[in-house]
């Protein structure tokens, strides 16, 4: 089920009639820039600015609803204003015959989280007007409404001025039953002034300070009272920005990690300052630490605070100074971006919180300290941090999210992508064999044509009377019915020298094998060797041919950065050429490694593998297989494969044994397990294929694949035809049909391949559709001598041409 702020994006799309209900329950919040610490101090929680009139701008993506253990919630009791809590949840939900007696204990809950939320705002100062206030409420009220179901009605809603009066009544009645505590653990730079905010949230010297060194040397934990609420605070030590001190980093927060391990913190500032006029990404080694050793999920957490918040601003390009909201909003962005660029995520817009800590501060006449913008920081961060700790209790309450009470800061686990991972799966892969096997063998799905065929053949090509290609003016001499006779006579020729050739080869292949029989076992496993030996002829490196570059503006052709040689060595290393790459580049994004090998002089192992890098991202690929037979009749064959999914690597451990049935008839059962970030996949196959005659080629496979409760169903069936003499006769057709079942959303494919020769031109046309009425129709021709049907490419760019003129007229 979506988390509570997923579902306010959800919300948003409902009815008109809705809106105004939530309109006359919730107040709309007023004074956004006195009541936030910057004008995106507290909006800049919810990234983008509000899409309904009535819904308040605050909260947002960035308090989300992170997987914090379940925590159990308090019933009040002992006093005659809690005592009345049930009976007002009661009189709300009376209308409500049809709700079930577990969404009435929820919904009684729910109120308490309400009203516990607003008598901690209370207690801090901060109205139902405040933007962040009203931003919890609303998302409370949304998530009790989806939860319940959109038909619960006004009944079932929140009803903000109940639970209002309620929690004024509790407070007024000095009721200490609020067993309400947080925990703040705070990490950054090393002197911008964690200590020093610690002893102002505590008015009180917690831990000390220094201004010319560091003054917290390891990891504590400082725990005190706020306006009656329990404050536990982890104080870490310093970090330091270069990159030659990450080292120190890793250690200080591999300490950090293991003290939060059995009492993980319900919320994570990062202290920075307001007065650094940097825009450059001098921080993002000190952060992309913070997130190789907590994950990327503990900036889902997080609450950026700047300190010396009353610095001046800087002067602008026109010479007189900045405005004090656009300097916050300056800097607000230059650290927001830096950590969007450590956590992979350009869509995270953590909160801001101005600090000043220095004694000098203007304070207001209850003694707390005023920033510049009039707002009092200090009731503000804490509101901020409860906040966090409040919708993280309403998702576990509502179950809206699963929680994971043994990760820190809430790492959500990732669906994996069944369906590819089903497809890869499913995928037909070939056999593995021996230096010996493939010396003379044939394809899997082709049979040995008889011996007295070929001869046949080979003997009616040598017995062909002499033949002299003619040129193109001896062409033109040439009437229509010579020229055809001619066409005829010269493919007539073509196709009998290409069975002599195969027939050749067939040939050469056999007494290779008939000689590598013939060796002693040491010299066996590697016969290259003994045939060059025996030629007398070593093999040298060759260079290979210059490949042909993508077009690109620049002058210079630099072919030669890429040339590579093909020499003896095992390794099979080639560069990777993107024909779609950008432009002023080479084109080359990476390198493609390949290896064979025997291990035990009796198990083929193949090793690939290929690594691309644009200027956007990285991709890997990787392949390690091996083979060996475990009978008559039956290979099993296992391996592991890496590739990048998203940002992640998935790794596959799979194994699959071949049975051969008959001699046309070949099955294969496979297993494969997965794991992809901290998600483990499952899944088995079963494959079949038959052979009918020389001509048809029958592939069914099926299987399923399991991961995190979910289970993916898929399964092929793939027929061939192709021509009894094939690749001598031009006919190939393969019709696939393809099935797919994930949550019970079905998806069916079909395709449609068909290959046959007209005259001197070959024809390939290519068809899909699916379920969803989307596919696709591709036709290409190729001759060697209509050279004419070239233009027909020119019909898809006088189309678009023609089109483009058509919308610019009108």
């Amino acid at each position: 089920m979506p988390s509570i702020e997923e579902g306010v994006a959800n919300e948003e799309a409902g009815s008109e009639s809705k809106k105004e209900q939530e309109s006359e329950d919730l107040p709309a919040p007023t004074g956004a820039r006195t009541e936030t610490a910057s004008s995106d101090a507290s909006s800049s929680l919810g990234g983008a600015g509000p899409s309904l009139p009535v819904r308040p701008a605050g909260l947002g993506r960035s308090v989300p609803s992170l997987d914090h253990a379940t925590r159990a919630i308090p019933r009040s009791s002992g006093s005659s204003a809690s005592a009345r809590q049930p009976t007002t949840i009661d009189e709300e939900n009376s209308s409500n015959t049809d709700v079930s007696e577990g969404n009435d204990d929820a919904r009684e809950k729910l109120q308490m989280i309400r009203v516990k939320f607003l008598r901690l705002a209370h207690r801090l100062g901060q109205s139902a007007h405040n933007v962040v206030v009203a931003q919890v409420l609303y998302r409370l009220g949304l998530a009790e409404q989806l939860r319940g179901g959109r038909g619960t009605g006004r009944a079932g809603t929140f009803s903000f001025e109940r639970a209002s009066s309620l929690a004024e009544e509790q407070e007024a009645a000095g009721i200490d039953d609020l067993e309400f505590g947080c925990t703040i653990m705070v990490l950054g730079k090393s002197g911008v002034g964690k200590s020093a905010t610690i002893n102002s949230l505590f008015d009180e010297i917690k831990s000390g300070t220094n201004a010319y060194s560091p003054a917290t040397t390891k990891v504590q934990e400082i725990v005190g009272t706020v306006h009656g609420i329990r404050l536990r605070v982890i104080d870490t030590p310093g970090l330091l920005t270069s990159f030659a001190d990450q080292r120190r980093n890793e250690r200080i927060m591999a300490s950090v990690k293991r003290f939060i391990k059995k009492s993980p913190p319900d919320i994570v500032l990062y202290f920075d300052r307001l007065d650094m006029q940097s825009r450059d990404y001098g921080d993002l080694p000190l952060l992309r630490t913070i997130t190789d050793t907590f994950g990327s999920a503990v900036w889902f957490n997080a609450i950026v605070v700047l300190t010396h918040a009353s610095s001046a601003p800087p002067d602008g390009a026109n010479g007189a100074p900045v405005s004090y909201e656009m300097f916050v909003a300056q800097r607000s962005h230059v650290v927001q971006q830096t950590i969007r660029q450590a956590a992979g995520d350009m869509r995270l817009m953590n909160p801001v919180s101005l600090v000043e800590n220095h004694t000098a501060c203007r304070r207001n006449r209850s003694g707390e300290r005023v920033l510049p913008n009039g707002q009092v920081w200090k009731p503000q961060l804490l509101l901020l941090c409860f906040a966090s700790k409040i919708l993280a209790e309403a998702n576990s309450l509502l179950k809206l999210q699963d929680s994971t009470p043994a990760r820190p800061f809430g790492v959500r686990s990732r669906v994996p992508p069944l369906p590819f991972l089903l497809s890869s799966l499913l995928q037909s892969r070939a056999q593995l064999k021996l230096p010996d096997e493939q010396i003379g063998s044939e394809d899997d799905d082709t049979e040995d044509e008889s011996d007295e065929d070929a001869d046949s053949e080979t003997e009616e090509y040598d017995d062909l009377p002499p033949f002299r290609r003619l040129t193109k003016a001896e062409l033109k001499l040439l009437d229509k019915e010579q020229r055809k006779a001619y066409a005829e006579e010269l493919e007539y020729r073509e196709k009998l020298f290409m069975k002599k050739q195969l027939k050749d080869d067939r040939a050469r292949k056999k007494e290779m094998k008939r000689r590598l029989a013939s060796l002693p076992k040491d010299v066996a496993e590697y016969p290259e060797e003994s045939f060059e030996e025996e030629n007398a002829s070593a093999s040298v490196p060759v260079p290979m041919p210059d490949m042909a570059l993508p077009p690109s503006f620049d002058s210079d052709n630099p072919t030669y950065r890429y040339r590579y040689l093909d020499a003896a060595n095992q390794w099979l290393v080639r560069p990777v050429l993107e024909t779609h790459g950008w432009d002023h580049d080479s084109g080359y994004d990476g390198l493609n490694v390949e290896k064979m090998f025997v291990v035990s002089k009796k198990i083929p192992v193949s090793i690939s593998g290929q690594v691309t890098k644009d200027k956007k991202e990285a991709n890997l690929q990787m392949e390690c297989a091996a083979s060996f037979k475990n009978g008559e009749g039956r290979v099993t064959q296992a391996g592991l494969d890496v590739q990048t999914i998203g940002k992640d690597l998935a790794y596959t451990l799979r194994s699959e044994t071949r049975f051969d049935n008959f001699r046309r008839n070949k099955t294969t059962c496979g297993l494969a397990v997965t794991l992809l970030g901290d998600t483990i996949a499952a899944g088995m196959k079963l494959e079949d294929r038959l052979l009918i005659g020389k001509r048809v080629k029958l592939v069914f496979n099926g299987g399923a694949l399991t991961g995190r409760g979910d289970v993916a169903y898929g399964g092929s069936l793939e027929a061939t035809l192709k021509d009894e003499d094939y690749p001598l006769g031009p006919f190939l057709s393969t019709f696939g049909l393809s099935v797919m079942d994930w949550h019970g959303d079905l998806a069916i494919g079909g395709n449609l391949q068909v290959q046959f020769k007209v005259g001197r031109t070959m024809t390939v046309v290519r068809g899909n559709l699916n379920n969803r009425r989307a596919g696709q129709v591709s036709v290409r021709f190729s001759s060697s001598e209509q050279l004419q049907m070239a233009l027909i490419g020119l019909i898809p760019l006088l189309r678009t041409f023609i089109n483009n003129k058509i919308l610019n007229s009108n």
